[in-house]
């Protein structure tokens, strides 16, 4: 999602830039020339002086333009991965577990089943609940139902359970890989 945002703010600020450019090069029909003043005297007595409703209309939508903007920004410091789970030690207190750890923990068993060429994982969500984003690569003769029950089953209970986590969403996307025939001769 934030990705199509990215790619559409760049284009219509490509696009606002591009057109400014050329009609500041250009200084044709809207500026009347380089040495006139953007507004003249009495553009700006009739402007900056009128009573109306189009100046809220002015002042509102650039309000929305500005928290959209302050939206971006925020969305584009937002970490996507989680850095630390709380791990309850039943004694009151949280230890802290790095989340590159569980998740790197998570990538080496899973990367361990029969089948599976390569495991990428992601932890997101909150410190208190975490969740998994698993990408599995399969080999060409895997059985995908055998791999989700593998995950699903020993690897993600393992994970629960050294985590002392009470439930460990995830999210598992299967992506087989491509071979080539092998040449007879």
């Amino acid at each position: 999602m934030i990705g199509i945002v990215n790619r559409t703010l760049l284009a219509v600020t490509g696009a606002v830039l591009l057109a400014a450019g050329i009609v500041l090069l250009t200084a044709t029909r809207p500026l009347r020339g380089r040495t006139e003043p953007l507004l003249t005297a009495a553009d700006r007595r009739r402007y900056l002086h009128a009573d109306g409703w189009w100046w809220w209309l002015l002042v509102a939508a650039l309000a929305v333009c500005l928290l959209l903007a302050l939206w971006w920004l925020l969305a584009q410091l937002k970490r996507a991965r989680l850095r630390t789970v709380a791990v309850d030690t039943r004694d009151g207190a949280f230890a802290v577990l790095r989340g590159r750890a569980l998740a790197d923990a998570v990538a080496a068993e899973a990367g361990a089943l029969d089948g599976v060429a390569r495991c990428r994982v992601a932890l997101r969500g909150r410190r208190s609940s975490p969740a998994l984003r698993v990408a599995v690569e399969l080999e060409p003769h895997a059985v995908p139902a055998d791999t989700l029950a593998g995950l699903a089953g020993p690897v993600l209970t393992h994970a629960r359970t050294s985590a002392n986590l009470p439930e460990l969403p995830a999210e598992a996307r299967f992506k087989v890989t491509s071979h080539r025939a092998r040449r007879v001769s």
